[in-house]
C-alpha cells in the first residue's frame, strides 16, 4: 500500500513512521518539514497539568497518549540512536499570589478527580525543591507524572528516517474519483497517486481543495528560548508551570541547559512575535523565577496551532481514500503517539480497542456538521462518550 501524508509536522511524521512500520510505502508532502507548530512547542508530556475546566473529553485521550509515550520514545531512539531530550523530573505548578493559590486548589481537586497523582504543597516546600523560585510563590501543585520531551529532537529523529520520502512542495488539493481520494495535486502542477491519503497539515488543511470544511482556528503563541551561564548550576531542574494574576506561564528546562518559556495564546491572525507577548512572558516568569532575567535570550518564535471548537482534534476518515488528522491545538506533542497510532489504524482498516471508549466518534471530522444537521449540540454527547472508562492500551 502506498500512502501519501500531507504535512510533515510531528503528527504527520509520526503517522508516516507508524505506517512504514506496518509495511506501507510512504510519501510526505510539505514545503517546510518540521518547521510548523511543533518547531515552537515546549514539549510537555503533562496529562495532569493540562487538565482544565470544561475539557473533560480530553482527559482520557491525554492519559492514554502519555501511557503510549515510553514505548513510542524507546522505539524511535532504538531505530535512530537520537537523544529525544526527555526529562523524567516532575512538574511544579506554582501560584504567584494567594488568589492564584485559590485557583490552583480548585484545579488540583479537578485533577485528582480525573485520577491524576497531584499534591498541594506550601511555597516554602516548593522552594526547597527548586531554590530559584521566588519568595512570593504562595504554594504549588506537585505532579510527579508530568514530564517533557524536546519536539525538535523528535521531529529531527523522524526526519532522519523519512527525509528521502519527502516532497518539498505545497499540496493544493486532493485528487478524487467517484467520491474517493486517489492522490494529491501539488502547486508545481504535478499530481501524485496513492492508495490512501492522510491530511495532517495543521491549520493549512483549510487551504487544500477537496478536504471537507473543518471549523479550525489558528491560535498563535509566542515562545522564548533562553540559556543560563553554562558554568553555573542549572537554574531549574523541574518544569515550572504557574499562574500569575490568573495568567498561565511555563518554563521548561532542557537537559542541555536550554530554557523554554511560553504560554501566550491569541487568535488575532498576526503570525509574527508580538512585543506584548514577550513582555508578558518575561514579567510573569520573573514573578515565579527571578533569576530568569539573568539568562541569555537565544530565540523568540511565534507559531499558529490548529484548534477546534471543543479543543478535541479531528481524526477520522472522510472518504474511502482519505483520513484527516489535525486540530490538536496545544496538545499536539502530548497526543502524538495516540494520533499516529489511530491514524495508522484508520488507514490500514484496523480496529482500535486500545482507544478510550467513545473516542472515534468524539474525534470524528464531521461531528459538528452532523450535530448541526440534527439540531443538537455536540457537547453533551461528546462529554458522555469520552468520560466513559477507557480501555487499557
Amino acid at each position: 500500500m502506498h500512502v501519501i501524508v500531507v504535512g510533515a509536522g510531528i503528527i504527520g511524521l509520526a503517522t508516516a513512521w507508524e505506517l512504514r512500520g506496518r509495511g506501507a510505502s510512504v510519501t510526505l508532502i510539505d514545503p517546510a518539514p518540521g518547521e510548523g507548530a511543533s518547531y515552537a512547542a515546549a514539549g510537555m508530556i503533562a496529562p495532569a497539568a493540562e487538565i482544565a475546566w470544561g475539557q473533560s473529553p480530553l482527559f482520557p485521550l491525554m492519559r492514554t497518549s502519555a501511557d503510549l509515550y515510553p514505548d513510542f520514545a524507546s522505539r524511535l531512539t532504538a531505530e535512530t540512536g537520537h537523544d529525544l531530550g526527555e526529562t523524567q523530573t516532575e512538574t511544579l505548578v506554582c501560584a504567584g499570589d494567594r488568589a492564584d493559590l485559590a485557583t490552583l486548589r480548585d484545579l488540583r481537586a479537578l485533577q485528582a478527580e480525573a485520577g491524576s497523582e497531584v499534591e498541594l504543597i506550601t511555597g516554602s516546600r516548593a522552594r526547597d525543591l527548586e531554590p530559584a523560585l521566588s519568595p512570593g510563590v504562595s504554594g504549588a501543585v506537585r505532579i510527579p507524572g508530568d514530564h517533557a520531551v524536546d519536539p525538535r529532537r523528535i521531529t529531527g529523529a523522524l526526519l532522519s528516517l523519512l527525509d528521502d520520502d519527502i516532497v518539498r512542495e505545497e499540496a493544493t488539493g486532493l485528487v478524487r474519483v467517484s467520491g474517493r481520494t486517489v492522490g494529491v495535486a501539488l502547486a508545481d502542477g504535478r499530481s501524485l497517486a496513492a492508495d490512501q491519503v492522510v491530511v495532517a497539515a495543521g491549520e493549512a488543511v483549510g487551504t487544500i481543495a477537496g478536504v471537507p470544511d473543518l471549523p479550525l482556528r489558528a491560535v498563535h503563541g509566542d515562545i522564548i528560548r533562553l540559556r543560563t551561564d553554562p558554568s553555573a548550576p542549572p537554574l531549574l531542574t523541574r518544569t515550572i508551570r504557574g499562574l500569575v494574576a490568573g495568567r498561565p506561564v511555563y518554563i521548561v528546562p532542557r537537559p542541555d541547559g536550554e530554557l523554554v518559556l511560553g504560554a501566550t495564546s491569541r487568535e488575532d491572525g498576526r503570525p509574527g512575535v508580538l512585543a506584548e507577548g514577550v513582555h508578558r512572558l518575561l514579567h510573569d516568569a520573573e514573578r515565579l523565577v527571578p533569576g530568569i532575567l539573568d539568562a541569555e535570550v537565544t530565540e523568540i518564535t511565534a507559531r499558529a496551532r490548529p484548534g477546534s471548537p471543543d479543543d478535541l482534534p479531528f481524526v477520522g476518515r472522510t472518504d474511502p481514500g482519505c483520513v484527516v488528522s489535525t486540530g490538536y491545538f496545544r496538545h499536539g506533542v502530548l497526543l502524538t503517539p495516540l494520533g499516529a497510532r489511530f491514524g495508522a489504524d484508520l488507514v490500514c482498516g484496523s480496529d482500535s480497542p486500545w482507544l478510550p471508549a467513545g473516542a472515534p466518534a468524539a474525534l470524528a471530522p464531521r461531528r459538528f456538521s452532523e450535530a448541526a444537521q440534527s439540531n443538537e449540540s455536540p457537547s453533551p454527547r461528546l462529554v458522555a462518550a469520552m468520560t466513559t472508562a477507557r480501555k487499557e492500551p
